[in-house]
C-alpha cells in the first residue's frame, strides 16, 4: 500500500484497543480462580453443564460473527452489491432445523464431543474420522480468522503484521486455557457488544459525512449497488436466492447444526429446552449483524462512488478496503477507530477461542481418552489445558499460510467451511436420518464427500483466471459476476446460462454449493454401500441416535410401513402402538450395553435432560 495514504492510531485508539485484550484476559483470569477453579473436564469444556440461554446465544454469535465477516461482507457489498444479504433467508430453516432436530438428539444423550454421537450410531472408526476432519477444518480456518485483521490493520495503518497476528493469538491462548468454556462464552458475550458497537459507529459517521441517508441511496441506486431477486437456476451463478438461500441452508446446518464449536455450547446449556431457545435467540442477532455488514458496504460505495483506490491499496483489494474506509470516516475522532479496531479484534478472538477449546474438547474425548487407561480428573483436566495451548501455537504456525490466499477472505472462509463441513453435516444426516445405514457406508460416504468437495475446489483455483476486481466504484457500474456473464442486477428473474461446458463447468459451481453437493454425495453414497454390505438392523441401532424423519414427513403412510422406514425413536420416546414395560430393555451395539427406559412424550422432555441417569456411558464396553 502507498504509505502516503497510510492512517495513524491516536493515544486513545491504542488505550481502547489495549483495553479490549486486556478485559478479556480479566474474564479469563477470572474463571480460572473462581468456582471450581477449572479443575474437572466438566468444568473446562463444558462450563458444568450451567449455562443460561443469553450468553449461550450471544456466544454463539460471536463465534460465525468473526473478522472474516465484519471485513469480508463490506468488501462483498461494497463489489458486487447487496445479493449476499438473500443468505439471510437461509437463516431460517439453518437454524429452525437444528433446534428441532439436532438439539433433541445430541442433548439427550449427554455428550461431551459431537462426534461421540458417531460411535453410539456406527463405529469408533467414524468417530475418529469425523473428529480428524473437524480438526483439519477448523486449523484452517482459525489461520484465516487470524490472519484477516491483521493483515487489513497493516495494510491501512502500517501495523506490524506478525507483531499483531502474535498479539491476538497469544492473548486468545492464554484466556482459553485458564478459563476454560465459562471464559470463552463471558468473553464472547462482551466481544459481540463491541462488534456491534464499532459497526454502528462506523455506519452513523458515515452516513453523516457522506451527505445524510437520501445522498446515501441514490449514490448506491444509481450504483447498481441494490441487487433484486435472482432467481438464475445455473449453480455456477455465484450468487443468487438459489445458491444463497437454498445452499446456503447447508452452510447454515453444518455451523448450527454438527460443528462441535456450537455444538459444546449446546452441551453447555442447564436444560434442552434452555439449549433451544439459545438457538431461537440467535436468529434476529444473525439478521441485524448481517445487516450491519450490508449496509456498512453500501455506505463506504456511496462515500468512495466514484474514485479508484486499486493503486493506493495494491494487493490488498477489497479487504483492506473496508479497514482504509474506517480510518478514514474516524480519522478525526479520537477513539472511535480504536473502538472499531477493537471490534474487528473481537470477531477474531472471539471465533479462535471457540476454536481452540472445541479442539481441545474432540482431541481428549475422541482421541485420547478412548486409546489411553483411565485418568484421574486433575490429569485430565491438565491434559485439556495444554490441547488448548498446543492448539493456539498451532494456529499461529498455520497463520503464516493465509498470505498465499487469492480470493476475498469472505469467499476463502465460506469455501473452507463448506468443503469439510459439508461432508460432515452429510455423516450426522446419515446416520440421524436413515436407520438403514451402517458405518462402512458412513465412512465411504464420508470419503467420497471429501474426494468430491476438494476436487471441485482445487480444480476452481486451478482454473481460475487472473483477473483481480478493481475496486473502481463508477456510480454507473454494472456489476459483473465472478464466473459467468453480466447480471442486471435489479431483475427479478434471469435464467441465462454459462456458456462453460465439462469440467470447467463443474469447477465454476458456486462455492455456495460445496457443502449441499457434498453433503448429498455423503448420504447417496452411504446408503449404496451400506444397502450393499448389509443394511443395519433395528436391534443394533442404539436407543436415541435416529431421529425419524421419514415418519414426520411421511404422515400419510400406514402405521405399520412408517414404523418399518424409521424403526428408532428419539431416546426416551416409545415406539407408537409399542407396550410398555415395567422394567428398562437393554440393547447391544457396536460392543456396547445401552438401557432404553420407555417413558411418556412429556416425561422425556422433562425428565431426561436432567437426569443423570439417562446419560450413556458408551465407554463401559461389555
Amino acid at each position: 500500500m502507498d504509505p502516503s495514504v497510510q492512517k495513524h492510531f491516536t493515544v486513545v485508539d491504542y488505550v481502547i484497543f489495549a483495553l479490549l485484550l486486556v478485559a478479556s484476559m480479566a474474564i479469563g483470569l477470572y474463571y480460572a480462580l473462581s468456582g471450581g477453579r477449572q479443575r474437572t473436564t466438566q468444568e473446562f469444556l463444558l462450563a458444568d453443564r450451567s449455562m443460561s440461554c443469553l450468553p449461550i446465544s450471544l456466544s454463539l454469535i460471536a463465534s460465525f460473527q468473526s473478522a472474516v465477516a465484519i471485513v469480508g461482507v463490506p468488501a462483498e457489498v461494497f463489489v458486487h452489491g447487496t445479493q449476499y444479504w438473500f443468505i439471510g433467508c437461509a437463516y431460517i430453516l439453518g437454524l429452525l432445523i437444528p433446534a428441532h432436530v439436532f438439539i433433541p438428539v445430541l442433548y439427550r444423550l449427554r455428550l461431551s464431543s459431537a462426534y461421540q454421537y458417531l460411535e453410539l450410531r456406527f463405529s469408533k472408526t467414524v468417530r475418529i474420522c469425523g473428529t480428524l476432519t473437524f480438526i483439519f477444518q477448523m486449523v484452517i480456518y482459525m489461520a484465516v480468522c487470524v490472519y484477516t485483521p491483521a493483515l487489513a490493520l497493516n495494510a491501512v495503518t502500517g501495523f506490524e503484521l506478525w507483531g499483531t497476528v502474535l498479539a491476538t493469538g497469544l492473548v486468545c491462548t492464554l484466556y482459553t486455557t485458564i478459563g476454560g468454556l465459562k471464559a470463552v462464552i463471558w468473553t464472547d458475550v462482551f466481544q459481540t457488544v463491541v462488534m456491534f458497537a464499532g459497526q454502528l459507529a462506523v455506519i452513523v459517521v458515515g452516513v453523516q459525512q457522506t451527505g445524510g441517508v437520501s445522498e446515501v441511496w441514490n449514490k448506491v441506486w444509481e450504483g447498481n449497488r441494490i441487487s433484486g431477486l435472482n432467481l438464475n437456476p445455473d449453480p455456477t451463478e455465484r450468487h443468487t436466492f438459489w445458491t444463497l438461500g437454498v445452499g446456503g441452508v447447508f452452510l447454515m446446518l453444518s455451523l448450527y447444526g454438527v460443528n462441535q464449536a456450537q455444538v459444546q455450547r449446546y452441551l453447555s446449556a442447564r436444560t434442552e429446552k434452555e439449549a433451544v431457545r439459545s438457538c431461537y435467540m440467535v436468529f434476529p442477532s444473525l439478521q441485524l449483524a448481517l445487516a450491519l455488514g450490508c449496509v456498512m458496504g453500501l455506505v463506504m460505495f456511496a462515500r468512495y462512488c466514484g474514485e479508484d483506490h486499486s493503486g493506493k491499496l495494491g494487493n490488498s483489494s477489497g479487504d483492506a478496503m473496508v479497514i482504509y474506509f474506517v480510518m478514514d470516516m474516524l480519522q478525526g475522532l479520537p477513539g472511535l477507530p480504536g473502538l472499531f479496531i477493537a471490534c474487528l479484534f473481537s470477531g477474531a478472538l472471539s471465533t479462535i477461542s471457540s476454536a481452540f477449546n472445541s479442539l481441545a474438547t474432540v482431541t481428549m474425548e475422541d482421541l485420547i481418552k478412548p486409546h489411553c487407561p483411565p485418568m484421574t480428573e486433575a490429569r485430565a483436566t491438565m491434559v485439556s489445558k495444554a490441547l488448548a495451548l498446543s492448539y493456539g501455537l498451532l494456529c499461529l504456525a498455520m497463520a503464516f499460510l493465509s498470505h498465499l490466499m487469492a480470493d476475498s477472505v469472505l469467499q476463502v472462509a465460506l469455501k473452507i467451511l463448506g468443503m469439510v463441513g459439508g461432508p460432515i453435516l452429510g455423516v450426522f444426516c446419515l446416520g440421524m436420518f436413515f436407520p438403514w445405514s451402517n458405518s462402512i457406508g458412513a465412512v465411504a460416504g464420508l470419503a467420497a464427500g471429501l474426494v468430491v468437495a476438494f476436487w471441485v475446489g482445487i480444480g476452481s483455483i486451478v482454473t481460475r483466471t487472473s483477473s483481480v476486481s478493481s475496486l473502481s466504484s463508477k456510480c454507473q457500474n454494472v456489476l459483473m459476476s465472478h464466473n459467468t456473464t453480466s447480471v442486471p442486477v435489479r431483475s427479478i428473474t434471469n435464467v441465462t446460462i454459462s456458456a462453460t461446458s465439462g469440467l470447467k463447468r463443474f469447477y465454476s459451481l458456486s462455492y455456495m454449493w460445496y457443502s449441499g453437493f457434498s453433503c448429498i454425495t455423503v448420504i447417496v453414497i452411504g446408503l449404496i454401500i451400506s444397502f450393499l454390505t448389509g443394511p443395519m438392523k433395528e436391534e443394533d441401532v442404539a436407543p436415541g441416535t435416529v431421529f425419524p424423519l421419514l415418519g414426520k414427513l411421511l404422515w400419510f403412510v400406514p402405521e405399520r410401513v412408517r414404523k418399518r422406514l424409521c424403526c428408532v425413536t428419539p431416546l426416551g420416546h416409545t415406539l407408537s402402538g409399542e407396550q410398555s414395560s415395567s422394567s428398562p430393555q437393554q440393547k447391544r451395539s457396536n460392543g456396547v450395553i445401552f438401557t432404553q427406559v420407555q417413558v411418556s412424550d412429556e416425561e422425556a422432555e422433562n425428565f431426561l435432560p436432567e437426569a443423570d441417569v439417562s446419560r450413556l456411558d458408551y465407554e463401559t464396553s461389555v
